[in-house]
């Protein structure tokens, strides 16, 4: 699969490093460092990262939180993250936007898709934050959508396994890895690659999702230049 132009989609879970809570400084430069490799060999990146690191909407309603209300805290949190990856790009000389669905001025415009395209032909990496900008969508469902709306190549999303399993490998070791699934097949089978709503916006759209452990370094870069790691749903 040749790519040009990715939407890379990162948890917030994976910016903790070995902490409990928030981002570890090392990894967001890690990751930087990675997708800096991809974006000297001319790709195209774009970037949603969740905000689990720091507060999931969802899991705010089991302590009394309204539900809308703690998904824009979701949402306010991603921004949070979006704005340290930005940090470390501006270390590593790397040119980067933040667009939001929450326009937060003067921390980050309004994500329009012919802002994002064109800051993405310019050469920069643009991270959107701020979900979907709506309660009730995950930051899976905003990657789908904004993968779309930049006519991205494909989903890359970042995990810390190895591509898609019968099962939880970290639970089973009986568990199967897939090299390739078709939206069909992963269905049928109930595998929790993305969130129902996300899932159906690729399949619909013939947007093909690789799950790949963004924790092993160089694994970005050899998906690039046409490795095949991970597993690749289409």
């Amino acid at each position: 699969m040749k790519l040009k132009r990715i939407l890379l989609k990162l948890s917030g879970e994976s910016l903790q490093g070995d902490q409990q809570y928030g981002f570890d400084p090392e990894k967001l430069m890690d990751y930087a460092t990675e997708i800096k490799a991809a974006v000297d060999e001319k790709i195209q990146v774009a970037i949603v990262i969740g905000g689990g690191n720091i507060f999931r909407g969802l899991q705010g309603t089991t302590g009394g939180t309204d539900r809308v209300q703690g998904d824009y805290m979701g949402m306010l949190a991603t921004v949070i993250n979006s704005m340290a990856l930005q940090d470390a790009f501006t270390r590593l000389e790397i040119r980067s936007k933040v667009l939001s669905g929450l326009a937060i001025d003067p921390v980050c415009e309004r994500m329009s898709s012919a802002k994002a395209i064109e800051f993405l032909d310019k050469g920069f990496v643009v991270i959107i934050a701020g979900g979907t900008g709506n309660p009730y969508f995950t930051t899976d469902t905003a990657s789908a959508l904004r993968a779309l709306e930049i006519k991205a190549d494909a989903i890359l999303k970042g995990t810390r396994v190895n591509g898609v399993y019968s099962a939880d490998p970290e639970k089973d070791p009986n568990a199967v890895k897939y090299d390739s699934l078709s939206f069909d097949e992963a269905y049928d089978k109930g595998l929790k690659i993305m969130d129902l709503t996300a899932f159906t916006l690729c399949r619909e759209n013939h947007l093909p999702i690789l799950v790949f452990n963004m924790d092993v370094k160089g694994n970005l870069l050899k998906i690039i230049k046409g490795d095949k790691i991970g597993t690749i749903v289409q």
